[in-house]
């Protein structure tokens, strides 16, 4: 994991900490080729330049992301509002992470991809690239 990452995990409440080191762990390596860094003040994992996974502190709890999570037909996955593909998960404790659902949303987050590394340049326009 990076130090910055490790930084901002380290900058949580004992729960929150708990698990944002467990989700850095899975998603380390369930996607050991991904890039890893804050972006936009929260950690985030990239597959060549595109960011795939990420979470944050929210008034509920730590949310988990996927930015392209809406195509993966998952239940627990809440869709965002508006027109971008991301969905998300709330964890309120470590215990809450199920393994093997963190480990098949990540595979789907590796196969099932919009590309938001171009959107800018693309006026807002998102495009399927996976």
């Amino acid at each position: 994991m990076s130090k910055e990452i490790q930084k901002y995990n380290d900058s949580q409440s004992e729960v929150d900490r708990n698990i944002c080191n467990a989700l850095s762990r899975a998603i380390n390596e369930y996607l050991p080729q991904a890039e890893n860094k804050i972006w936009h003040a929260h950690p985030v994992w990239f597959l060549d330049g595109n960011p795939i996974v990420g979470y944050s502190r929210q008034k509920a709890g730590i949310r988990l992301m996927f930015w392209s999570g809406a195509g993966f037909e998952e239940e627990k996955l809440k869709p965002g509002t508006g027109k971008f593909k991301d969905a998300s998960i709330i964890f309120t404790s470590a215990e809450q992470i199920i393994t093997n659902d963190l480990k098949r949303w990540l595979g789907k987050a590796e196969n099932i991809q919009w590309d938001y590394k171009n959107i800018v340049k693309r006026k807002g326009k998102l495009e399927r690239i996976k």
